[in-house]
């Protein structure tokens, strides 16, 4: 059956998504975007040595075929080196972006008793000064001290 000659400014049976235009006119696509890869440290060690291996193996084409084939840059595989040459297959584990935090939970709470330890002793050293004045107070004006039982 043939379809009937479109006349403008008339509304047809069209689904909806068919309707919706862009401001070229070009309808819209709706393509999900590619999630970025992600390397397992295991997997770029296996990377980094399959290269060393291509290259060893003195064959011609072999590293770029093998980086064709994993789908990487050979950015990704002189970074990896890189990291592995610095920090050991440690270096190679994926790390948090931005700055390194300066101290984890451990640390202040260690700092915040450190500091609560230093005003205890600075109450300690006053009270003790206190406690030595008021001894010589009475020696100077000869005023029995009142004597406390251990229990009290």
């Amino acid at each position: 059956m043939p379809k009937s000659p479109e006349v403008p400014g008339r509304e047809d049976d069209r689904d909806e998504s068919e309707r919706e235009v862009g401001v070229s006119g070009a309808a819209l696509e709706s393509v999900a975007p590619k999630k970025r890869r992600r390397f397992p440290a295991s997997e770029k060690l296996r990377l980094v040595k399959a290269a060393e291996a291509a290259i060893a193996g003195g064959e011609r084409g072999a590293l770029e075929a093998l980086l064709r084939r994993e789908g990487i840059y050979s950015s990704h595989l002189s970074s990896w080196r890189m990291q592995l040459g610095a920090r050991g297959a440690a270096g190679l584990a994926s790390q948090k972006p931005g700055r390194k935090p300066k101290l984890d939970e451990k640390d202040r709470q260690l700092l915040a008793a450190t500091k609560e330890l230093a005003v205890l002793k600075r109450k300690l050293l006053v009270a003790n000064a206190v406690i030595d004045l008021q001894k010589k107070a009475h020696e100077v004006l000869g005023i029995a001290l009142p004597e406390f039982d251990e229990e009290s």
